[in-house]
């Protein structure tokens, strides 16, 4: 199976096709790219033009869109779904939504280490979105919490995870009081990449284009004006 993955759940844009044969063809986001300011709008259409042009594939070859449906800030979940919504129904390709914290997790998991994993997405307004795995199983869901009131958890429930993300980053200081170790701001461990979006999706069920929505597990920033 051909997958074209993009995820944009923090300020940068990952892209990355994987082939049949299993090769990967990626524009994978440098960490200091992660906390810096969001540039989906300009960044995403390329990135995922260029991993297609290299993959030596035609668009009609592509038989899998995958996209990270976060948690995220809402501005860049949207432009990464509906990006992806468009190219699936342009080119008659199934659409396989993703967990961006699993594809986060992924990353994480890959520092050799073995202990359980802690995926942390800032959310911004101080808060973040967070899960726990150990060896590739959810223990904690997904959920969106203060950091202090994540830490407070690790602390009662006595884990010491290896913690990566751009929330990570911002909330280090945080995390390590309460055990976490977050490996240092330039790690690859912080970066959501393309390629894990992927191989998530290869074993995903494809969902119907008018289904797949951005996750956002709270409500977004910015609310209508009430008459």
């Amino acid at each position: 199976m051909n997958i074209l993955g993009i995820d944009t759940s923090t300020p940068a844009s990952a892209a990355c096709v994987l082939r049949a044969d299993g090769e990967a063809f990626e524009v994978e986001p440098t960490p200091e790219r992660v906390t810096g300011r969001p540039g989906h709008a300009r960044e995403l259409m390329p990135a995922v033009a260029r991993c297609v042009e290299q993959s030596g594939l035609r668009w009609g070859e592509l038989d899998a869109i995958a996209v990270g449906v976060g948690p995220g800030p809402f501005t860049g979940l949207r432009i990464g779904v509906t990006t992806a919504r468009a190219l699936a129904q342009a080119h008659g390709a199934e659409l396989r939504p993703v967990s961006s914290l699993a594809a986060l997790a992924q990353g994480i998991a890959a520092e050799p280490d073995g202990r359980p994993v802690l995926p942390v997405i800032d959310a911004r307004r101080g808060e973040v979105f967070s899960a726990l795995q150990s060896d590739g199983e959810t223990v904690w869901e997904p959920f969106a919490a203060a950091p202090e009131a994540l830490a407070d958890r690790l602390r009662d429930e006595d884990v010491a995870p290896l913690a990566g993300g751009d929330g990570a980053v911002r909330f280090r200081d945080v995390l390590e009081a309460a055990g976490a170790e977050v490996p240092p701001d330039d790690s690859r461990a912080h970066v959501v990449r393309g390629v894990a979006v992927c191989r998530l999706a290869a074993a995903a069920a494809a969902v119907p284009i008018e289904a797949v929505l951005p996750d956002y597990l709270r409500l977004p920033d910015a609310k209508p004006r009430t008459q």
